[in-house]
């Protein structure tokens, strides 16, 4: 019985002498009453070490040991608390197997849970394409539905996005974007990401072009005109930078006269040769008298 008593410890100690090591972090869960919510800093993490045969253990992930901090029944205050782990998965059946978790214990806040709905604010950067603005833009939802400590959510008025990039764009355009939550402490209640939808227009300038000769057209050659105002003014909206650019053409303002078979006076329309661009917002004379001779 001796002998049999020795060799049995001879292998355990054998045993135990082979066994690996590895570590790795898992995330920490603190478990609290429905109605009660954490309101102190705690790690996100823990780091956990594993002892076992070595083929075995480098199998194990963060998924198969589970630390957490066992506060229900709890209410408001201020606890201390061992951190506990659960084997889950393929650590169930690893044997033998030791575990230990660092840091063992951990203080941890409580404070009441409340919920509300907060308005969500989008993050923009960067500038749209130049000669285009971003006049307008909608978020769907546009309030997000928070939890958390009381104390805290007091303070949290509203939940922004991650950056919208405008660099360059010239049009509208729709994508989905994340929300950031506010506070590690505090969780954001279904969906996680909202419908951004940007509308962008090309800006509208203005220029006002005066003293353009009101130029007749298409005359027989036998008459002569007298028109009774001899320029006119034209205001044109488009693009700042090429109404910049733009030069009225010799046949800018033009009355037609091509019907004209008889000497006489004759009030005909102005007409503007507008290039595509641009976009006529008005002119100064509408019509003008022209006396045939």
């Amino acid at each position: 019985m001796l002998s049999i008593g020795l060799a049995l410890a001879l292998f355990v100690i054998h045993r135990m002498s082979i066994l690996e090591e590895r570590s790795f972090s898992s995330p920490l869960r603190v478990e609290v009453e429905p109605n009660i919510a954490a309101a102190s800093p705690y790690p996100a993490t823990v780091n956990v070490t594993v002892r076992g045969e070595g083929e075995k253990i480098r199998s194990l992930t963060e998924e198969h040991i589970e630390p957490y901090i066992d506060l229900r029944g709890k209410g408001r205050g201020t606890y201390r608390a061992a951190v506990n782990f659960r084997k889950k998965g393929a650590a169930q059946s690893i044997e033998p197997l030791e575990i230990r978790v660092e840091p063992l214990e951990l203080s941890v806040t409580l404070d009441n849970k409340i919920s509300k709905y907060v308005p969500i604010k989008a993050d923009l950067r960067g500038t749209v394409k130049p000669g285009y603005e971003l006049v307008a833009f909608t978020l769907n939802p546009a309030q997000a539905f928070l939890d958390g400590p009381s104390d805290l959510m007091t303070g949290i008025t509203e939940i922004t996005t991650v950056s919208v990039e405008l660099e360059e764009r010239s049009e509208d355009f729709s994508l989905l974007v994340t929300l950031l939550n506010p506070n590690p402490l505090t969780s954001i209640r279904g969906v996680a990401m909202v419908e951004f939808h940007g509308t962008i227009k090309e800006i509208m300038g203005l220029e006002n072009f005066s003293g353009i000769f009101i130029k007749p057209e298409g005359l027989a050659g036998r008459f002569s005109a007298d028109l009774e105002i001899k320029t006119g003014t034209v205001r044109l909206g488009g693009n700042p930078q090429e109404l910049q650019q733009f030069r009225p053409p010799e046949n800018f303002l033009t009355v037609d006269c091509s019907g004209i078979t008889q000497p006489g006076t004759y009030t005909l329309p102005v007409t503007v040769q507008v290039p595509p661009n641009f976009t006529p917002l008005r002119q100064e004379p509408e019509h003008v008298e022209v006396r045939i001779r």
